[in-house]
């Protein structure tokens, strides 16, 4: 579904991205790992159209793209949720969760421009529902009163109605569970599930290596801006994806 080939990043003389090639395919969930500064949320960027790489070449579905920002990965099908989330604090919760998505209302208003503020306010209900979300509350409060928790639940619900509207077929997670308690990093493990289920491919930057073999059916592991290990999940344990990630075992045969 979505090919990374000989993929360079440089930062003046800085390499932050090494000939590193990444595939991802229909329904599969991939987790990307590596310490602080491997180049994961530097790699996640190029995939989401957000930084243009130095080299290398982007395909999806075989196809060559020139992802000259996000809004052509959007047209491609992929979607993202950043780690910072980027969310209009000021704005309630189905404000952003319907953000660039509003229903219009009825003619002659929605010619207008005029959106409906009571099905935005439905559709963002009936999607925390779904996320199985019964924490935070009325959907016309501000974003900015809410904790990181139930503000990382309105950021994966606009994702999965884009993923429905957009007809978005990937969907890049950046630290999905950073800061989040127990309970909340269920119900994420639960999205990520379900929505690669439906056929959608999931990238996920993670610290969390819990997560990783919970959920994802490979791991690839970049360090100092190089792959090293590329595994499918059962083939591989805690011990060797840690001594992957702090160079204190060899890379993976063929990526050295």
């Amino acid at each position: 579904m979505l090919a990374l080939t000989g993929i360079d990043v440089h930062f003046g003389a800085v390499r932050a991205l090494s000939q590193v090639d990444f595939l991802l395919n229909a329904g599969e969930v991939v987790a990307l790992v590596g310490d602080n500064g491997a180049g994961k949320s530097t790699l996640l960027s190029v995939m989401a159209g957000a930084r243009r790489p130095t080299g290398g070449h982007i395909s999806v579905d075989g196809t060559r793209h020139d992802f000259h920002g996000p809004r052509d990965a959007a047209a491609a099908g992929v979607q993202i949720v950043y780690q910072d989330l980027a969310l209009v604090d000021a704005a309630d919760i189905a404000t952003n969760i319907t953000l660039g998505r509003e229903p219009r209302r009825r003619a002659p208003a929605g010619w207008l421009g005029l959106v409906d503020k009571k099905a935005m306010r439905r559709v963002a209900r009936e999607q925390l529902a779904a996320l199985e979300v019964s924490n935070v509350g009325a959907v016309t409060q501000p974003v900015e009163m809410l904790s990181g928790g139930q503000r990382q639940a309105v950021a994966l619900a606009r994702a999965a109605i884009r993923l429905g509207t957009d007809n978005a077929r990937m969907l890049l997670l950046d630290e999905p569970t950073a800061a989040l308690g127990y309970q909340q990093s269920r119900q994420v493990e639960r999205f990520i599930v379900r929505t690669a289920a439906s056929g959608v491919g999931v990238v996920i930057v993670t610290h969390d290596l819990p997560l990783c073999f919970e959920v994802a059916n490979r791991i690839v592991v970049l360090n100092r801006g190089r792959k090293v290990a590329d595994v499918e999940r059962a083939a591989a344990d805690v011990d060797h994806v840690v001594g992957w990630i702090t160079g204190s075992r060899e890379p993976q045969a063929g990526l050295a």
